[in-house]
């Protein structure tokens, strides 16, 4: 394809895009809940500018956790008043008496989401834990992810020990493509972990973002040390050390595949070496047998030899042919299990390099010669 072509491609593929973009693309979906608990919209649609007024975001704050725009890196922002959390499934907005749930476009896992809508409202309306607002809704968006890298490591996990039983037993071409698939989805998978944990760890180490995260406290204007949050500290860190807990896990299953796989293509290795030595063997033969039919086919020619009045000459011969037909077959399969003999040294190599245990000058013998 030329440089002209590629452009036209671009330029049609642009066009195609700016068409299809309608004015619902200013558009968001979001569930929103309010100070009690109570579910005041489901799936409302709000522009994106009313939303950023009414919470006083930027826009690229919004770009953020946008679901029809990729965003594979988790992220808890900090801002005045409100704190953005996207991470997997999670696009949500929580502030000292609301939270907004931003919907995920084309998301096939309703189940999920539902279950985290429900124990989200129930967890607000629990106000007897003494937690404030925004806390109790963190805890449940965290408890939502993690029950989400739980469920995929458990799926993970069955389906490659399965693979890794079957391939004890037999081996074969689609278990070694079943075997490349589910390492490439692990390893995702182990990523994803880990870029949670990193975003946990990323606030954990930030004394400004814990101390502005209590939304409460400031809303009310409670005073407060920048250093007191130990609450909040002790909830982070415990989702921290699960998600880690889960990534260590995956590494270890990770490891396990790999040992597997270096362990089959030994075997694999093996096998193939035990063809090729039969296939050498084969020919070794076949080189023995030639070498006593080239005998038999010297004295096949139509030439006197003065032996044909022999009575002992055809026996005589053939039993040479035989004869050497094996020497020579027997020199070819001894030389070739010599070949493949394999081991860290040679013996012969290490006789040669035993020498005479070295003395100190002053515990040798003087004679009349030297030094011995």
């Amino acid at each position: 394809m030329s440089d002209t072509q590629e452009e036209v491609a671009k330029a049609a593929i642009l066009e195609k895009v700016m068409k299809g973009r309608q004015l619902t693309d200013l558009m968001l979906r979001c569930t929103i809940l309010d100070h009690a608990g109570n579910i005041k919209s489901i799936s409302g649609q709000f522009k994106r500018s009313d939303l950023c007024n009414e919470h006083r975001l930027n826009p690229r704050d919004l770009r953020k956790i946008d679901s029809r725009i990729p965003n594979l890196v988790p992220t808890i922002l900090i801002r005045k008043g409100a704190v953005l959390i996207n991470i997997l499934h999670i696009r949500a907005l929580v502030k000292a008496d609301t939270v907004v749930l931003f919907d995920s476009y084309g998301s096939n896992d309703s189940r999920l989401h539902s279950v985290f809508l429900y124990h989200l409202e129930h967890n607000l309306k629990a106000r007897g834990s003494g937690a404030p607002y925004e806390f109790r809704a963190i805890e449940s968006i965290l408890l939502s992810v993690l029950s989400a890298l739980e469920a995929e490591m458990v799926f993970i996990r069955n389906l490659v020990g399965g693979l890794l039983a079957e391939l004890e037993d037999d081996i074969n071409h689609d278990k070694f493509k079943r075997l490349l698939h589910y390492s490439r989805r692990l390893a995702a998978f182990k990523n994803r972990a880990k870029l949670v944990q990193e975003a946990l760890e990323d606030v954990l180490e930030q004394d400004d973002d814990l101390d502005a995260m209590y939304l409460t406290d400031k809303k009310n204007g409670v005073p407060r040390d920048m250093h007191e949050h130990e609450e909040l500290e002790v909830l982070l860190e415990f989702f921290s050390k699960q998600v880690e807990e889960i990534a260590n896990e995956a590494e270890n299953i990770e490891a396990n595949v790999q040992s597997t796989q270096e362990i089959v293509e030994l075997i694999l290795d093996s096998n193939r070496n035990a063809l090729l030595a039969l296939d050498l063997k084969v020919s070794i033969a076949t080189m023995g047998i030639g070498t006593g039919a080239l005998i038999a086919g010297l004295f096949g020619m139509n030439l006197k030899s003065h032996m044909e009045d022999m009575p002992y000459a055809f026996m005589a011969m053939s039993a040479l042919s035989s004869a050497v037909a094996l020497l020579v077959a027997w020199t070819g399969l001894r030389r070739l299990a010599q070949i493949r003999k394999v081991g860290l040294s040679n013996p012969k190599r290490v006789q040669d390099l035993k020498v005479r245990p070295r003395i100190p000058l002053p515990l040798r013998r003087r004679s009349s010669n030297g030094w011995s």
